[in-house]
């Protein structure tokens, strides 16, 4: 399992590498950062040249792209416009590009702050939010899928698949302004913007509160199509050969279903999670705006309308990186699931 894991993360570093190519090229397409500067009061078109020439964007973009990757301390640069490459100690901070390579994703063009500063600033605020809805996920869908695979074509069933496909067609937006309205402005007791009260301070208590609304509304919908895939897997597995064996040997049926038949059926729904949770990270996007989250989607949209290069090429890329590291968990999770399953050096 070790050599395994030790290839695929070899792998994962040159597909890295094409997502951040094509990335890149993307953002550079798509319009020019420096345009939404100045606001009112536009800057001298001298003053943005000089800018624009620091920031290294008056280069081709395989150049730039070095700029990104390596940093742009190798390139000799004249900011100042003396006919003189600047020495790298006496440029402005904002002028080198220290590369990812080096753990460094650029300064922010809107803010002049670290990128990676900003980025991971706002990812504990996403990771909490996603991660605790996924745990209100899988533990909600599978309770409601095994008991609609037990009860199958029962009332119960049949009111948990209505319910199901009335929830999963409505827009993510439409059920959050339904609880905003629900229990924050009817019943008034729940909040609905931000992540704490700023009078109050950031205590947990504040923050879970918060985070109710919100995480109920990333959960309805996901909840809605896991439960029927939990249902359609746990149907399946409960008329296998091995489950019927298990109830003639006299074993009770909690412990065939919980155990042999749960951890088999698990093996689609794991492949569900792991393929849905980095989609869940990038689609919190909408759920952070309508809720005031501060999160990575609050970032993005406000990068994205200020045309933020470095910054959004920092949230793309972890949204990458999480892909990535998230295949190869289920990878491990699927040896334990199913001994059956073998990979290089594992057996």
């Amino acid at each position: 399992m070790g050599r395994f894991i030790l290839r695929r993360i070899l792998e994962g570093i040159p597909l890295l590498l094409l997502v951040s190519i094509v990335i890149f090229v993307m953002l550079q397409l798509s319009g020019d950062p420096l345009a939404t500067l100045g606001g009112r009061t536009p800057p001298r078109s001298e003053d943005v040249e000089r800018l624009r020439k620091a920031l290294g964007l008056d280069q081709p973009i395989y150049v730039q792209y070095l700029y990104w990757l390596v940093g742009n301390d190798w390139m000799p640069m004249d900011v100042d416009g003396d006919g003189e490459p600047d020495p790298v100690e006496e440029r402005r901070p904002y002028e080198i590009k220290y590369g990812v390579l080096r753990g460094d994703f650029g300064t922010s063009i809107a803010t002049r702050q670290p990128a990676m500063e900003l980025v991971m600033e706002r990812m504990g605020n996403t990771l909490l939010l996603t991660i605790t809805s996924e745990i209100a996920i899988v533990i909600l869908s599978l309770a409601i899928g095994i008991y609609a695979a037990v009860r199958r074509y029962t009332l119960g069933d049949t009111l948990i698949a209505s319910t199901a496909f009335v929830v999963y067609s409505m827009p993510i937006f439409w059920i959050a302004l339904i609880l905003q309205y629900v229990f924050g402005v009817q019943l008034r007791i729940l909040p609905t913007v931000g992540m704490y009260d700023p009078i109050i301070g950031k205590t947990f208590e504040q923050i879970a509160t918060h985070l109710i609304l919100p995480v109920t509304t990333i959960t309805l919908i996901s909840v809605a199509g896991y439960s029927r895939y939990i249902r359609s897997s746990m149907l399946e597995v409960m008329n296998s050969d091995y489950v019927r064996t298990a109830r003639a040997k006299g074993l009770g049926e909690r412990r065939v279903l919980f155990v042999h038949a749960l951890k088999n059926a698990s093996i689609p729904i794991v492949t569900l999670i792991g393929l849905d949770l980095p989609f869940l990270l990038a689609g919190a996007v909408v759920t952070e705006q309508i809720f005031g989250w501060p999160g990575m989607g609050r970032l993005f949209i406000n990068s994205l309308s200020r045309s933020d290069f470095p910054v959004l090429m920092g949230l793309l890329m972890m949204i990458a990186l999480a892909v990535v590291v998230t295949q190869i968990l289920l990878d491990i999770v699927y040896s334990w699931l199913d001994p059956r399953i073998r990979y290089g050096g594992a057996a």
